[in-house]
């Protein structure tokens, strides 16, 4: 039990070594790696100035630029690269479309996108075709649409895109994964995932009331509140699916000599906010008599080409425990991280769980022993240092970053797929093909070595 306490107390939300970038590789900047990266920011909010703080701590990242439409926000960031010794960077924000404006910069080589979900896809595309380096916090798209825009713009103009998925990086997710690549685990057989965390606390948040006891959005609300919870208003489908398919499609080799089929999806009754809102502000406040369209619970079933399937959930409406609720299981063994277990055949008790702490202490990835105690600090458990290392790392060579644009597409259309088969009664979807092909040659990424 100490291991596991010594474990998790490292990595929490862990973390995971991922410094690799094979795939589509594009002419190189003519500059040499050791130089340092120009790097900007659009939307330094909570999760921007997260990546902000991990960006100033780099001795290869000068942060030449910052734009956001809250002057707060902007004066955080300026304080907060004072404190770290650094000069002040160019702001931008006078209003929506600034972001322009910086991207017109000439020495300004790589961009962060941290903004609401329906400025990722526009933001992206135009530092794309301005000529950056870009990387985009999840989701990537909320449409079809906006899901093949990435794709061609990144094949059009040669510029990179990296999803910033942290979870990919989890020091268990990359343990597990360290076991996938050895076999431990046999042939894969089928994946579980989601996102199950309760964010009614954080959807409806006016900043005035005690955190968590607030019954506003939209224009009366703060941070999240703002724009996350009109989502639920309005849609019907798997919201933000990245966070559970992304480390399972990673596991899955998804777009490299694999990928998404087929979806199916079920929603049920929206009940979580209404009732969240009559507990703390009552039957007559006027947020009571709003219909939400997100059921509390989505699930979808995902088939892959190689035919293994997907269970997905998404759950964030409803009175639960935080669980992005993994399963790994293959024709010689199976890992569940709700109740931390594992079960490897011929070398577990027969019939009985083995607790996975010697397992991931075994395979805990090499980058992770490596790396981890820069880590410390960084942000979820670590695994920010590593997303924010891959990102940088790459970006300096001008090659493809770990995930790419058309992982960012893939996964991300899991939210536009789920709302036409559950408008459609469960009816199954396919999955474009967005690589055109080419994942059934495309390498897989080498998880295990560190390239920089």
């Amino acid at each position: 039990m100490e291991n596991r306490r010594n474990f998790i107390k490292k990595s929490s939300i862990y973390g995971l070594g991922l410094s690799v970038a094979p795939g589509m590789v594009f002419k190189k900047r003519d500059k040499k790696v050791t130089e340092k990266l120009r790097l900007g920011f659009i939307g330094v909010g909570l999760r921007g100035t997260n990546h902000l703080h991990n960006a100033l701590s780099r001795s290869d990242v000068e942060v030449v630029a910052v734009c956001d439409v809250d002057p707060n926000r902007l004066s955080i960031a300026g304080k907060m690269m004072e404190e770290a010794g650094h000069k002040l960077a160019k702001t931008f924000g006078k209003d929506e479309l600034d972001y322009l404006r910086m991207l017109e910069m000439k020495d300004l080589d790589a961009v962060i996108i941290s903004t609401p979900w329906l400025w990722h896809t526009r933001m992206a595309t135009d530092a794309m075709k301005a000529g950056k380096y870009t990387g985009v916090e999840v989701s990537a798209a909320n449409t079809m649409e906006e899901c093949w825009d990435l794709v061609k713009t990144h094949e059009r103009t040669g510029s990179h895109l990296m999803l910033l998925e942290n979870v990919c990086f989890r020091r268990d997710i990359m343990a597990v994964m360290n076991m996938v690549r050895q076999g431990i685990f046999g042939e894969l057989l089928h994946m579980r995932c989601g996102y199950q965390h309760d964010l009614r606390f954080v959807k409806l948040n006016d900043g005035k009331t005690p955190y968590g006891l607030g019954v506003e959005f939209g224009d009366k609300g703060i941070s999240e509140s703002k724009w996350r919870t009109r989502h639920s208003l309005k849609r019907n489908a798997d919201l933000y699916p990245t966070h559970g398919v992304g480390p399972v499609a990673t596991m899955l080799d998804i777009n490299r000599g694999n990928r998404f089929m087929t979806i199916t999806s079920h929603a049920t009754k929206t009940r979580g906010l209404h009732n969240y809102i009559v507990r703390h502000g009552g039957t007559h406040h006027p947020n009571a008599s709003l219909k939400f369209k997100l059921g509390d619970i989505v699930t979808s079933t995902i088939e892959t080409a190689n035919g293994e399937t997907i269970i997905v959930t998404h759950d964030t409406n409803s009175p639960r425990p935080y669980s992005l609720g993994f399963r790994v299981q293959g024709t010689k063994g199976i890992w569940e991280v709700d109740g931390h277990r594992i079960y490897i055949e011929d070398q577990s008790k027969p019939h009985h769980w083995d607790q996975d702490d010697s397992w991931l202490d075994r395979f805990d990835h090499p980058l992770w022993k490596k790396y981890g105690a820069q880590a410390t600090g960084a942000g979820h458990g670590g695994m920010d240092y590593f997303v924010m290392k891959a990102f940088v790392e790459s970006a300096l060579q001008n090659i493809a970053p770990p995930i790419d644009a058309y992982d960012a597409a893939a996964w991300s259309a899991i939210t536009p797929l789920s709302e036409r088969s559950i408008e459609h009664h469960g009816m199954p979807m396919d999955f474009p093909d967005f690589t055109k092909g080419r994942w059934i040659k495309r390498d897989r990424y080498d998880w295990l070595k560190d390239r920089y």
